[in-house]
């Protein structure tokens, strides 16, 4: 199933319970689409959007400022000055109620919202920090680089990544996590991956958008579909489970194994590394397009009184 965009797409998401999928256009518009198993993504009007439950919203600029919102007064009750360019992702803990942001400096950081404080930054990588996502039971944040590295960072200990993992051949600009163990990447040479983390290795690919670069991921609320946007301004739904059952052949693209032998032993240990000295900047980066603005909320906050 897919559906054409006609200007590009940068973001997606999901109806908590209901057949529906909005895109965000690099515009500013929102486009809504029903979507059923024997049709085409079919487009609706989109009225209003009206978040009625008590929530926070969290948004990443191209300055590198984390905004949190509170969607009840309408108003930022705290932001986290932490990165020196633009935010590329954020993902929300709950368990420990904080922030995880990468940003276009070629850093991560962990941001408390408990405290309200930064609790923590890595040191500046080579690459831009594009995406990620926390693995192993929250042992594990797994971070998208532009030259195609996966970056590992083990919990409390977020100074510097831990393993490195030279799979993709290009770079890595969305991930989505299947389970603990598995995740599906998005990346710029139009392949969507299956990706294993420790053991580090492509699974197989899944699907492609031709060589359009993919944008972003996402599950429908059953995670019967998976989601793709990409440049080539189309909305594409793929059923999760023919793809995970299905062969795979994508431009002769064959499984890859890990860059590094590093083995599943990290440590328990929950303690955050809260040194904030940073040793020196890179200098500006060039921005990744689309990746200005990120946020992270509950799908049925975004989606209520539709």
């Amino acid at each position: 199933m897919e559906a054409l965009h006609e200007e590009l797409p940068f973001d997606l998401d999901f109806h908590p319970s209901s057949p529906l999928v909005v895109t965000s256009l690099i515009t500013g518009e929102l486009c809504m689409f029903r979507y059923g198993p024997e049709s085409q993504p079919e487009r609706n009007a989109i009225n209003r959007l009206v978040c009625l439950t008590e929530s926070t919203i969290a948004t990443g600029d191209d300055d590198g400022c984390i905004k949190v919102w509170d969607t009840r007064e309408r108003a930022c009750c705290n932001s986290f000055d932490v990165h020196d360019d633009y935010i590329s992702d954020m993902t929300y803990v709950a368990d420990s109620n904080q922030i995880l942001a990468t940003s276009g400096d070629g850093t991560l950081s962990v941001n408390s919202l408990r405290r309200n404080k930064v609790r923590s930054r890595s040191e500046f990588s080579e690459d831009e920090l594009l995406s990620l996502v926390v693995m192993k039971n929250g042992k594990k944040v797994v971070c998208g680089t532009p030259s195609g590295a996966l970056l590992l960072y083990s919990w409390g200990y977020f100074k510097d990544c831990s393993d490195r993992f030279l799979g993709h051949t290009q770079s890595v600009d969305t991930m989505l996590k299947l389970d603990e163990e598995t995740l599906v990447s998005g990346s710029s040479d139009g392949v969507i991956r299956l990706v294993g983390i420790l053991p580090n290795r492509i699974i197989q690919p899944l699907a492609e958008h031709s060589e359009y670069p993919i944008e972003a991921l996402a599950f429908s609320n059953d995670k019967k579909y998976l989601g793709s946007i990409s440049h080539d301004k189309m909305l594409k739904l793929w059923d999760l489970e023919e793809l995970l059952n299905g062969p795979q052949v994508v431009n002769g693209d064959e499984p890859a194994e890990a860059g590094s032998s590093d083995s599943d032993d990290y440590s328990d240990d929950d303690v955050m590394d809260v040194d904030m000295a940073a040793t020196s900047s890179r200098g500006s980066r060039s921005k990744k397009a689309g990746k200005g603005q990120s946020s992270s909320r509950p799908a049925s906050d975004f989606f209520a009184d539709l």
